[in-house]
């Protein structure tokens, strides 16, 4: 249940989805809150992929028009859509169903008028950055203070070598980067290793060029689901990518074109928590609406649980994902894959019998925060037994009681959510911190954990 009305409601300001009274834009209202144990049962719809939704709205932006139906609503897409407006695009949002109605630049985006302000969102930094290598003159993109800690110098790199130029104002390869086009295209290597969504962005910018993009890998992918979703949204919008030999190859001169609206699928790293709650929480079952297949790594987490002992039950046809509470049994995975499930993991391996462990997880540590770090310490705190590794983290034996203390969300959407399943799920409240994070990826994340019975109060 919601403690306090404050937290329901539904407007916009601050220039970013706005929930509960907070969103995750700097200046809006900061949130702390409390999160107590409770027995879960009920129905929710998953929220919209992420991941699709910001690939879904820059296809629109190459396109000539599109219409997108199912787009998540958020602080990080909404930095995507503000981008691509200032590339020219311009957005109709119906207010039905998360429908957009784009008019895009058709393939030529124009020099945005004004610095290109990512927020907090990786993801629109990346692949737009690819957007302005296309440009003839320059880009200047930026973003908060988290965002501009985060890794861009292989992408850099990449535009300059295809005959652009792009640098990183501070010389050290994070933001405010500059950007300036067009590239003409040809081959090009990278790491795999660092981000997927530099190879996401050249693949998304290469239709668009003259020569197109040749992809040569350096190091192993991680990741790689990511790849494939972008893949799948060319194709949705008549691109076609290839993989050839261990890299990526996408021809120039293709348009992007869409003569039905596209919808995107439900989000399972959204899932991965309400699927959490269910394995340790319900009283009843929990269902899952929107769980579609799709490219997503994430929905590793069908698997894992059922690894776990949970009982879960996943009909693809209807789309719909069904948790029951069972005792579960502690499992090692290879996280390389699936990075944002490592909080979410993290979580499940407090309250399973004998030690998790996840491996494979040293990228987690290049994202909104070092969450490998942040959970650990988190779980320390909690008096739970952690191992922290570089690229390895093992949750062993936890306290009698789990819970009663105040923990720091670290301005991390999923750590926030990761926290709060850990407090429904323990045995005494917990106070986190910074909960209007959420609104990165799932601003609708306290009212869903309402509505199936868990208890949340704002501090």
């Amino acid at each position: 249940m919601l403690h306090d009305t404050r937290l329901s409601g539904s407007s916009k300001t601050c220039g970013s989805v706005h929930r509960y009274g907070y969103t995750a834009t700097l200046g809006c209202p900061h949130m702390d809150v409390r999160v107590s144990p409770a027995r879960l049962s009920g129905r929710i719809r998953a929220p919209p992929s992420k991941s699709y939704s910001h690939r879904a709205i820059l296809a629109g932006g190459y396109s000539d028009t599109a219409t997108i139906t199912g787009v998540l609503e958020s602080a990080d897409t909404a930095a995507t859509r503000r981008a691509i407006e200032a590339f020219g695009a311009s957005i109709i949002d119906t207010g039905v169903d998360g429908r957009l109605e784009i008019a895009g630049f058709d393939g030529r985006p124009g020099v945005p008028d004004d610095v290109i302000d990512c927020a907090n969102s990786g993801t629109t930094m990346r692949l737009v950055t690819g957007s302005a290598g296309l440009v003839d003159g320059y880009t200047v993109l930026t973003g908060d203070a988290s965002l501009r800690t985060r890794p861009q110098a292989p992408l850099l790199e990449a535009i300059d070598s295809l005959g652009g130029t792009a640098l990183s104002v501070r010389s050290d390869g994070t933001a405010p980067l500059v950007v300036r086009g067009p590239i003409a295209g040809g081959p090009v290597a990278l790491p795999g290793d660092v981000s997927s969504q530099f190879i996401s962005a050249l693949l998304m910018a290469g239709p668009q060029t003259d020569e197109g993009i040749s992809i040569e890998l350096q190091t192993p992918v991680k990741s790689a689901p990511y790849i494939q979703i972008t893949i799948e949204v060319l194709e949705a919008f008549g691109v076609r990518a290839t993989t050839v030999g261990g890299g990526y190859h996408v021809a120039g001169q293709q348009q992007y074109r869409r003569t039905t609206p596209y919808a995107v699928p439900g989000d399972f790293s959204s899932i991965s928590y309400l699927a959490t709650l269910g394995a340790l929480c319900a009283s009843d079952p929990v269902v899952i609406e929107g769980a579609s297949p799709s490219a997503q790594g994430d929905t590793a987490i069908v698997g894992i649980l059922e690894e776990m002992g949970a009982s879960i039950a996943w009909d693809r046809d209807a789309e719909t994902l069904t948790v029951d509470a069972a005792p579960l049994t502690a499992v090692t995975v290879d996280v390389g894959d699936t990075p944002d499930l490592l909080p979410t993991l993290a979580v499940l391996g407090v309250f399973a019998e004998g030690q998790m462990c996840l491996e494979n997880c040293g990228h987690v540590r290049l994202k909104e925060t070092d969450r490998v770090a942040v959970m650990a310490s988190a779980l320390d705190e909690l008096g739970v037994d952690v191992t922290e590794e570089h690229s390895r983290l093992c949750i062993g034996a936890a306290p009698a009681d789990v819970g009663g203390i105040t923990l720091d969300g670290a301005g991390d959407h999923r750590i926030i959510m990761a926290l709060s399943v850990l407090a429904t799920a323990g045995d005494v409240p917990c106070d986190i911190t910074g909960a209007e994070h959420v609104a990165v990826s799932y601003p609708d994340f306290f009212e869903a954990l309402a509505t199936l019975g868990g208890s949340v109060e704002r501090r």
